[in-house]
């Protein structure tokens, strides 16, 4: 969970120069996975030890030599090392100063490398790279802003493929079941453009500190071609996040008396009855399909 996430953050940026392109050493990373860096709680940071779990996740990534390749939140280099001269480029978007710092040194043989000192949140990802359709996206994400950071690569343009490591209870809401407790907006959110998979947890163990919880990997694939025009992505998200803001009340009821919607209960009640969704419906029993249609129809 490293960081990458601050309200006053800056951005940097620095690539390396120099021709030489080759993996560090085993025994190099481990100088540095064990170096001393105190994590800063304000980042949420929680550095991924365990290199088993390390190359897993990179593996579960399947990033070639042909492949771009961008890391959020690396944190000391633990997946970093890995994919340093397997992949054709890679760029690392880190907010911590001294850890940013510490990453351009560590791997300024490697022409293939840039480093971004920066608040992911506030990059031009579509401006950085040629094109963001055939970026893979990796990293162990700060925890405290995980939601923020994935629809923010849900936002047009996209990557090809992401591989995050979360909180297994997010990971559990991002996969959820309709009807069930963890089904909600993050849910119904991510799948109406992309496809999610949880893969394996991972324990608590294999982090310094040691988190309070347990950790998932994810990945997320989003959807080609575009199931959604713009304009309706925004229509679907306006009309999820108003209906889980009030789950427990029935659909006819958050339609026609949510603030942001309010909309005439006649024109309410012919809508649902020609999708055939009976109005006393609650929203975590509508599929993403439905939400879509719902938007659909109500323009």
């Amino acid at each position: 969970m490293s960081s990458t996430h601050s309200s006053n953050s800056r951005l940097t940026l620095r690539c390396q120069h120099s021709p030489t392109i080759g993996q560090l050493s085993s025994s190099k990373a481990e100088v540095q996975d064990s170096a001393p860096s105190r994590a800063k709680r304000s980042l949420g940071q929680n550095f991924l030890v365990d290199h088993n779990i390390q190359r897993k996740i990179v593996d579960a990534l399947g990033a070639s030599d042909m492949d771009e390749v961008l890391e959020i939140g690396p944190g000391k280099g633990a997946l970093t090392r890995h994919l340093a001269g397997t992949v054709r480029r890679l760029t690392l978007v880190e907010l911590d100063d001294i850890l940013a710092a510490n990453l351009q040194e560590r791997f300024a043989e490697h022409s293939d490398i840039r480093v971004l000192h920066a608040d992911v949140l506030d990059v031009d990802l579509g401006g950085l790279f040629d094109d963001l359709g055939d970026v893979l996206v990796i990293g162990n994400i700060p925890y405290n802003i995980t939601t923020p950071i994935i629809f923010r690569l849900l936002q047009r343009p996209r990557p090809r493929d992401v591989v995050l490591m979360v909180q297994a209870e997010v990971a559990e809401r991002m996969t959820a079941a309709v009807g069930t407790k963890g089904y909600g907006a993050l849910s119904v959110g991510i799948r109406t453009v992309a496809r999610v998979q949880r893969l394996f947890k991972v324990g608590r163990g294999a982090f310094r500190p040691v988190p309070k919880v347990e950790s998932a990997l994810v990945r997320i694939t989003p959807r080609l071609p575009e199931p959604l025009c713009p304009e309706e992505e925004v229509r679907v998200r306006k009309l999820v996040r108003a209906t889980f803001q009030w789950r427990r009340k029935q659909l006819r009821k958050i339609l026609r008396d949510h603030p942001s919607l309010s909309l005439d209960v006649g024109r309410v009640d012919a809508i649902l009855e020609d999708l055939g969704i009976p109005p006393e419906v609650r929203p975590e029993n509508l599929t993403p399909e439905s939400f879509v249609a719902l938007s659909e129809a109500l323009g």
